[in-house]
C-alpha cells in the first residue's frame, strides 16, 4: 500500500474495506460503496457515523476529515438530481466542496462477521453467536488431479497460488493419496511416462483441493501449466451448498437466565439514550437466556426468530401487524419482543468498525486517524407517555380516551406518564436495573 506518512490513497483504503465488507454480500436493493470522492485522494482522517445527514457533515467539516464512512445510504432510492437546495444534494455539494469522500457500508456490514448485529449482541452480553438468517457460503469446487508422485507438491503450490486450498484462516489445504494408474498411449502420443502403443501401469498421486467456483478457470489453467501429462486427468466436483458464518441478525445466549424485564434494562443501559427507549411485548417476569438480535429494521426476520428457539428478540422498527401476529402465535410465551431505536441499535457497531479499519490498514502498512461521530441522529426528539389506567369511552363521543376511570385526562400541556427504569423520558443517566434471575 502506498503510504508516505501522509495517509493512504482512498482507493487502497476502499480495497481494505472491500475485503472485510464485500459489496457482493449487500442485498440486491441496497446502495453501498463510494458516493463521492476521488479514489486517488489521500485519506488521513476518517469519521464513522450511522447517518449521512447535515449535522454529521458539519461534524466532518469541523474535524477536517477526508472520508466520511457511514452505515446508511445517502441515495438508497433513485434521485433525478443533486441540487444544492435539496437535502441530499446539499450533503453531496458540502462534501465535495470540503474535499470529503463519502462511502457507505450498509447491508454488507449487516451480514459481515463481525458486523452490525454482532456488535449489538455483544453489547448486551450474548455469547456463542450464530447468524439468525445465514447467508449461503460461496459455491465451492473440489479439484481432483492425478499426476506422478514427484509432481504432487508442485501441483499443490500452483493450485494454491491460483486461489485453491483456502479454508477459513488456513491456506494451501490439500489432500494427497497414492494409487495405481494404467493407460495405453496412442502411436502419435508423446507420454511423460510409458511408451506409445504399450500398456503402462505405475504409481500415481491423487491431489484434492477446494476452490471458489468463481476461480475454476484460473485453477484449471494453473494445473495445465505445471502438469507433465499431455492430457491431465482432472475431476471438478461441484460441492453441495451450505451456510456461511455471514448473514443477517444474530442469536446467542446469556451467561445465565434472567427475566425479560431485566433484559430490557440491560438493553436500555447498553445503548445510547433515545426518547424511544425500550418497548416490550411479553411477560416481564418471563425467563430469557437465548436471545436473537438484529441491528436496524428487523421484523422481516420474525419467522427466523421463531425457528431459532429464542426466548426474546431485540431489534428496531417493529411494525404493529407483524409484531401482533408473532405474539398471537406465541400464545403469551416466547419469543418476547424488545423494540429499540433504529439508530441506537446500529450505533454500537461504529467503534469496532473503526478499530478493525485501523488494524487492517496497519497490516498492509497504512495508517489513518479514526474518529467516531458524537452526533445524536435519532430523529425523535421528545416523547409524551399516555397516562396509565384502563381504556374507556369518552361521554357522548364513542372515542377512546386513556386515563383512570372517574378522572379526566389533562387536556393541555404535556401529559405526565409513568416513569420507570426502562422509560427513556429524559436524558439523565438511569441506574442499571437489577439483573433479577428468573425463578422457576
Amino acid at each position: 500500500m502506498g503510504t508516505d506518512g501522509d495517509g493512504v490513497a482512498l482507493a487502497d483504503l476502499l480495497a481494505v474495506l472491500e475485503r472485510r465488507y464485500p459489496a457482493a454480500t449487500a442485498e440486491e436493493w441496497d446502495a453501498v460503496g463510494l458516493v463521492c470522492g476521488d479514489p486517488t485522494q489521500r485519506v488521513r482522517r476518517v469519521l464513522l457515523a450511522v447517518d449521512p445527514v447535515a449535522e454529521v457533515v458539519d461534524e466532518a467539516v469541523e474535524l477536517g476529515v477526508d472520508l466520511l464512512l457511514v452505515h446508511h445510504p445517502l441515495l438508497l432510492r433513485p434521485v433525478r438530481s443533486v441540487r444544492a437546495d435539496e437535502p441530499k444534494g446539499a450533503v453531496v455539494h458540502r462534501l465535495v466542496r470540503a474535499g470529503i469522500a463519502l462511502h457507505v457500508l450498509h447491508t454488507n456490514a449487516d451480514s459481515a462477521r463481525p458486523g452490525v448485529s454482532d456488535a449489538l449482541a455483544r453489547s448486551i452480553g450474548l455469547d456463542d453467536l450464530q447468524p439468525l438468517s445465514a447467508a449461503p457460503a460461496d459455491p465451492l469446487d473440489k479439484h481432483v488431479v492425478f499426476a506422478p508422485r514427484e509432481d504432487a507438491e508442485r501441483l499443490v503450490d500452483a493450485m494454491a497460488a491460483a486461489g485453491a486450498g483456502e479454508i477459513g484462516e488456513y491456506a494451501r489445504c490439500a489432500f494427497t493419496g497414492e494409487g495405481v494408474q494404467t493407460f495405453t498411449p496412442g502411436e502419435r502420443a508423446r507420454p511423460a511416462v510409458g511408451t506409445p502403443g504399450q500398456r503402462h501401469t505405475g504409481p500415481e498421486a491423487r491431489v484434492e483441493m477446494v476452490a471458489p467456483r468463481a476461480l475454476r478457470s484460473r485453477v484449471l489453467a494453473a494445473v495445465r501449466a505445471v502438469h507433465p501429462y499431455e492430457e491431465p486427468a482432472v475431476d471438478v466436483l461441484e460441492l453441495a451448498a451450505w451456510s456461511s458464518p455471514r448473514g443477517l441478525g444474530r442469536v446467542g445466549v446469556l451467561e445465565r437466565p434472567i427475566t425479560l424485564e431485566a433484559l430490557a434494562g440491560v438493553v436500555a443501559q447498553a445503548l445510547p439514550f433515545t426518547h424511544h427507549g425500550v418497548r416490550i411485548a411479553g411477560d416481564l417476569s418471563a425467563p430469557v437466556q437465548r436471545v436473537a438480535v438484529c441491528g436496524g429494521s428487523g421484523d422481516s426476520l420474525l419467522d427466523a426468530v421463531r425457528a431459532s428457539g429464542a426466548d426474546a428478540y431485540v431489534t428496531a422498527d417493529l411494525r404493529h401487524h407483524p409484531a401482533s401476529e408473532l405474539r398471537e402465535r406465541a400464545r403469551g410465551g416466547a419469543p418476547h419482543l424488545l423494540d429499540v431505536s433504529h439508530w441506537a441499535s446500529e450505533w454500537p457497531w461504529l467503534q469496532g468498525a473503526g478499530d478493525r479499519l485501523r488494524a487492517d490498514l496497519e497490516e498492509v502498512g497504512g495508517s489513518v486517524e479514526v474518529t467516531i461521530s458524537t452526533r445524536h441522529t435519532d430523529p425523535w426528539t421528545s416523547r409524551i407517555a399516555s397516562p396509565g389506567g384502563p381504556v374507556r369511552c369518552g361521554p357522548r363521543t364513542g372515542f377512546l380516551v386513556r386515563g383512570a376511570v372517574g378522572r379526566p385526562t389533562r387536556s393541555g400541556g404535556p401529559v405526565p406518564g409513568r416513569r420507570g427504569p426502562l422509560a427513556s423520558a429524559d436524558g439523565r443517566p438511569r441506574p442499571r436495573p437489577a439483573a433479577r434471575a428468573a425463578g422457576p
